[in-house]
């Protein structure tokens, strides 16, 4: 995907998160996100929005903290996300190709990068903002997903505060079928996970893999993130590992 495709996803999940939330209500509870009222959600994403727009509109090069949240009333929460998600996808498309600014993962260029994050960290959240509602979640676009889980296992991850840790070493095995069929082998140890992207040609059987998720691109996106249950992703080998997924791998 590239970055006009990512900034797209950006601007309608963020439309579809303030919506969403807007209809919950500030007050309602946020089930993926079990300490946070929808208020909460808000605020955090009018936040990042924000702070991520100050590294590409002003190339900073160093690392800094998410602006102080607004003191505004509930109801002009969601208005004031969508402010800044607009603010957002308008500096991203206006970047230039050779912007230098600070990112935390490696990725083609700065705006690829940030194009990337937030699109997915816009999509995750959207997700927590549909299910304090209570409607069930818009569906990933395949493409977009596997993308995501890709930059989940291969990215996120991999760095050194990823809590998904095991006293033995494990091997996960994940498959998305369909029309973005990919597939990623994790290795999993007390050291972070190192995950790598194969063919899904080459992902065939379980016999490598102590445990096997395999199931919808968008259904994997979602879980993998903890914003679904198991439920409709197949499951074989050491269910454990995946129970423990689910416990142990929030960022």
């Amino acid at each position: 995907m590239d970055i006009a495709e990512f900034t797209e996803s950006l601007r309608r999940d963020g439309q579809l998160l303030a919506d969403a939330a807007e209809k919950a209500g500030a007050h309602a509870p946020v089930p993926t996100c079990p300490q946070w009222r929808v208020r909460d959600l808000l605020i955090h994403m009018g936040q990042v929005h924000r702070w991520a727009t100050g590294f590409v509109e002003h190339g900073r090069q160093e690392p800094a903290p998410l602006p102080e949240a607004p003191r505004l009333p509930d109801d002009a929460l969601a208005d004031w996300l969508r402010d800044g998600c607009r603010k957002l996808v308008e500096t991203l498309r206006a970047a230039p190709a050779d912007l230098s600014c600070w990112t935390f993962l490696p990725a083609p260029s700065p705006p690829a990068f940030w194009a990337r994050r937030q699109a997915h960290e816009t999509a995750v959240h959207r997700a927590d903002a549909e299910a304090a509602l209570g409607a069930g979640h818009t569906a990933a676009d395949p493409a977009f997903a596997a993308d995501g889980i890709d930059e989940l296992l291969v990215g996120i991850h991999a760095r050194e505060r990823s809590p998904m840790r095991t006293e033995m070493p494990k091997t996960l095995l994940i498959r998305a079928t369909g029309a973005a069929g990919a597939a990623w082998k994790v290795a999993l140890s007390d050291a972070p996970p190192r995950a790598e992207r194969i063919p899904l040609t080459a992902a065939t059987g379980g016999d490598a893999a102590d445990c096997v998720l395999e199931g919808a691109a968008s259904d994997l996106y979602f879980a993998l993130w903890n914003r679904r249950p198991l439920d409709g992703i197949t499951v074989t080998g050491e269910v454990s590992l995946a129970r423990l997924w689910q416990e142990r791998s929030g960022i």
